[in-house]
Protein backbone atom coordinates (compact mmCIF):
# COMPACT_ATOMS: atom_id res chain seq x y z
CA UNK A 1 0.00 0.00 0.00
CA UNK A 2 1.17 3.48 -0.84
CA UNK A 3 0.29 6.97 0.32
CA UNK A 4 -0.15 8.93 -2.89
CA UNK A 5 0.07 12.67 -3.47
CA UNK A 6 -3.26 14.48 -3.17
CA UNK A 7 -3.86 16.73 -6.17
CA UNK A 8 -4.52 20.36 -5.28
CA UNK A 9 -6.93 23.02 -6.54
CA UNK A 10 -5.85 24.13 -10.01
CA UNK A 11 -4.95 20.62 -11.21
CA UNK A 12 -7.15 19.85 -14.26
CA UNK A 13 -7.81 16.28 -13.06
CA UNK A 14 -10.00 17.73 -10.30
CA UNK A 15 -12.39 19.25 -12.82
CA UNK A 16 -12.52 16.18 -15.07
CA UNK A 17 -15.26 13.56 -14.94
CA UNK A 18 -14.00 10.13 -13.92
CA UNK A 19 -14.74 7.08 -16.07
CA UNK A 20 -17.00 4.17 -15.09
CA UNK A 21 -15.12 1.13 -13.83
CA UNK A 22 -15.65 -2.10 -15.74
CA UNK A 23 -12.61 -4.16 -14.66
CA UNK A 24 -12.81 -5.52 -11.13
CA UNK A 25 -9.25 -6.74 -10.86
CA UNK A 26 -6.18 -6.59 -8.62
CA UNK A 27 -5.33 -3.12 -9.93
CA UNK A 28 -8.66 -1.81 -8.60
CA UNK A 29 -8.10 -3.50 -5.23
CA UNK A 30 -4.63 -1.90 -4.98
CA UNK A 31 -6.04 1.50 -5.96
CA UNK A 32 -8.64 1.28 -3.19
CA UNK A 33 -5.98 0.21 -0.65
CA UNK A 34 -3.81 3.18 -1.68
CA UNK A 35 -6.81 5.50 -1.41
CA UNK A 36 -7.50 4.36 2.16
CA UNK A 37 -3.82 4.84 3.08
CA UNK A 38 -3.80 8.31 1.50
CA UNK A 39 -7.07 9.39 3.13
CA UNK A 40 -5.95 8.14 6.53
CA UNK A 41 -2.54 9.82 6.25
CA UNK A 42 -4.20 13.11 5.33
CA UNK A 43 -6.79 12.85 8.11
CA UNK A 44 -9.76 12.98 5.73
CA UNK A 45 -13.21 11.42 5.89
CA UNK A 46 -13.40 10.81 2.13
CA UNK A 47 -11.21 10.63 -0.96
CA UNK A 48 -12.17 10.30 -4.62
CA UNK A 49 -9.83 8.65 -7.12
CA UNK A 50 -9.31 11.82 -9.16
CA UNK A 51 -7.92 13.49 -6.03
CA UNK A 52 -4.88 11.25 -6.50
CA UNK A 53 -4.85 11.71 -10.27
CA UNK A 54 -6.83 8.61 -11.29
CA UNK A 55 -9.93 9.24 -13.43
CA UNK A 56 -11.90 6.19 -12.29
CA UNK A 57 -15.29 6.30 -10.52
CA UNK A 58 -14.45 5.12 -7.02
CA UNK A 59 -14.24 6.78 -3.62
CA UNK A 60 -13.38 5.73 -0.09
CA UNK A 61 -14.87 7.10 3.11
CA UNK A 62 -14.42 6.90 6.85
CA UNK A 63 -17.22 8.23 9.01
CA UNK A 64 -16.67 5.46 11.58
CA UNK A 65 -15.91 8.01 14.31
CA UNK A 66 -19.52 9.23 14.21
CA UNK A 67 -22.39 7.46 15.91
CA UNK A 68 -23.25 4.47 13.75
CA UNK A 69 -20.81 5.65 11.08
CA UNK A 70 -19.23 3.48 8.41
CA UNK A 71 -15.89 3.01 6.68
CA UNK A 72 -15.82 1.68 3.16
CA UNK A 73 -15.57 2.25 -0.55
CA UNK A 74 -17.99 2.49 -3.45
CA UNK A 75 -17.39 1.91 -7.15
CA UNK A 76 -19.52 3.65 -9.79
CA UNK A 77 -21.56 5.52 -7.16
CA UNK A 78 -25.00 6.98 -7.82
CA UNK A 79 -26.99 8.77 -5.14
CA UNK A 80 -30.44 10.25 -4.85
CA UNK A 81 -31.89 12.58 -2.24
CA UNK A 82 -34.45 11.12 0.12
CA UNK A 83 -36.73 14.07 0.64
CA UNK A 84 -36.08 17.78 0.43
CA UNK A 85 -34.54 18.36 3.88
CA UNK A 86 -31.07 19.87 3.78
CA UNK A 87 -28.18 20.35 6.17
CA UNK A 88 -25.74 23.26 6.19
CA UNK A 89 -22.37 22.82 7.80
CA UNK A 90 -18.67 23.40 7.55
CA UNK A 91 -17.13 21.49 4.68
CA UNK A 92 -13.52 21.21 3.63
CA UNK A 93 -11.54 19.28 1.06
CA UNK A 94 -8.15 17.57 1.05
CA UNK A 95 -7.55 19.12 -2.39
CA UNK A 96 -8.17 22.65 -1.06
CA UNK A 97 -6.13 22.82 2.17
CA UNK A 98 -7.03 25.50 4.69
CA UNK A 99 -10.45 26.26 3.20
CA UNK A 100 -13.60 25.39 5.11
CA UNK A 101 -16.97 26.90 4.26
CA UNK A 102 -20.64 26.52 5.12
CA UNK A 103 -22.07 24.23 2.45
CA UNK A 104 -25.64 23.04 2.00
CA UNK A 105 -26.26 19.40 1.11
CA UNK A 106 -29.21 17.03 1.29
CA UNK A 107 -29.72 15.61 4.79
CA UNK A 108 -30.45 12.05 3.67
CA UNK A 109 -29.41 10.18 0.54
CA UNK A 110 -29.63 6.69 -0.91
CA UNK A 111 -26.35 5.51 -2.41
CA UNK A 112 -25.96 2.63 -4.81
CA UNK A 113 -23.00 1.19 -6.65
CA UNK A 114 -20.76 -1.86 -6.38
CA UNK A 115 -17.80 -3.01 -4.31
CA UNK A 116 -14.32 -3.86 -5.57
CA UNK A 117 -15.57 -7.30 -6.65
CA UNK A 118 -18.55 -5.94 -8.59
CA UNK A 119 -21.13 -6.92 -5.95
CA UNK A 120 -24.06 -4.52 -5.51
CA UNK A 121 -23.86 -2.11 -2.56
CA UNK A 122 -26.59 0.13 -1.18
CA UNK A 123 -26.49 2.57 1.72
CA UNK A 124 -29.03 4.97 3.18
CA UNK A 125 -27.10 7.77 4.87
CA UNK A 126 -27.73 10.97 6.76
CA UNK A 127 -25.58 13.58 8.46
CA UNK A 128 -21.83 13.44 7.86
CA UNK A 129 -21.94 10.30 5.72
CA UNK A 130 -24.61 11.83 3.46
CA UNK A 131 -22.45 14.97 3.14
CA UNK A 132 -19.40 12.84 2.34
CA UNK A 133 -21.25 10.82 -0.33
CA UNK A 134 -22.41 13.99 -2.07
CA UNK A 135 -18.98 15.66 -1.81
CA UNK A 136 -17.03 12.66 -3.14
CA UNK A 137 -19.48 11.94 -5.96
CA UNK A 138 -19.16 15.60 -6.96
CA UNK A 139 -15.39 15.03 -7.23
CA UNK A 140 -15.98 12.11 -9.58
CA UNK A 141 -18.12 14.43 -11.72
CA UNK A 142 -15.34 17.05 -11.76
CA UNK A 143 -17.18 19.39 -9.36
CA UNK A 144 -15.42 20.97 -6.37
CA UNK A 145 -17.42 21.98 -3.30
CA UNK A 146 -16.60 25.63 -4.06
CA UNK A 147 -19.31 25.50 -6.75
CA UNK A 148 -21.86 24.66 -4.04
CA UNK A 149 -21.11 27.82 -2.03
CA UNK A 150 -23.05 31.05 -1.90
CA UNK A 151 -21.29 33.76 -3.95
CA UNK A 152 -19.92 35.57 -0.88
CA UNK A 153 -18.57 32.32 0.60
CA UNK A 154 -17.00 31.37 -2.75
CA UNK A 155 -15.31 34.76 -3.03
CA UNK A 156 -13.87 34.46 0.48
CA UNK A 157 -12.68 30.90 -0.22
CA UNK A 158 -10.98 31.98 -3.44
CA UNK A 159 -9.23 34.78 -1.53
CA UNK A 160 -7.94 32.23 0.98
CA UNK A 161 -6.73 29.98 -1.85
CA UNK A 162 -4.95 32.83 -3.66
CA UNK A 163 -3.18 33.83 -0.43
CA UNK A 164 -2.16 30.28 0.49
CA UNK A 165 1.42 29.08 0.40
CA UNK A 166 0.51 25.82 -1.36
CA UNK A 167 -1.22 27.66 -4.22
CA UNK A 168 1.64 30.12 -4.77
CA UNK A 169 4.46 27.58 -5.14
Amino acid sequence: MTVRDVRLFGDPVLTSRAEEITDFDEALALLIEDMFETMDAAGGVGLAANQIGVLRRVFVFDCSHTDGGLRGHIVNPVWEAMGEETQTGGEGCLSIPGVKAETTRFEQVRLSGVDLHGNPVGIVASGLLARCIQHETDHLDGVLFLKRLAPEERKAAMGTIRASEWFNR
